[in-house]
């Protein structure tokens, strides 16, 4: 075998070995990677049950309900749709409704997002970027120093 074989098969061997080390990473990115909908993004792309998102809004004004010490059910909307939402937990200090929020978790069987987090905005000024460009897209949220219009239930 010459020196430009050797170099070569080198060459080549490396390539292989670093493309298997990026589709492994990659692979097991992808089992950790949760993504975000809006209510309206969840009826339209048709999240499967039982599949880890975030979802972001507004909670719906009249739709918190307190179901015993440490379980909670309220509404999420975007102007559009809204989501039941079902927690378990304590909530944060500024959570209340009208507020916006961002909950990770799952829909179950019955269509009901069951939230294992719930995260709300820490002051007047501040809204998760992704909450803000879907209230935006939906004519919703107008900045900082709007007041947001009443999520549709």
């Amino acid at each position: 075998m010459t020196r430009k074989q050797r170099r070569s098969l080198f060459i080549g061997g490396g390539l292989a070995v670093l493309g298997l080390s990026a589709f492994l990473i990659l692979s097991a990115l992808n089992d950790s990677i949760v993504f975000f909908y809006s209510p309206t993004d969840v009826a339209q792309k048709h999240v499967q049950t039982g599949q880890r998102f975030r979802l972001g809004g507004l909670v719906s004004d009249g739709s918190f309900k307190r179901l015993n010490d440490t379980d909670v059910e309220f509404e999420i909307g975007d102007g559009n749709r809204a989501l039941k939402v079902t927690y378990s937990g304590l909530l944060p200090d500024l959570f209340r409704e009208g507020q916006g929020v961002v909950a990770e978790g799952a829909l179950d069987p019955s269509g009901r997002f069951i939230a294992d987090t719930v995260l709300a905005k820490h002051d007047e000024n501040y809204m998760p970027r992704e909450v803000a460009e879907s209230l935006k897209k939906q004519g919703v949220w107008q900045g900082a120093n709007a007041q947001p219009k009443q999520a549709a239930r």
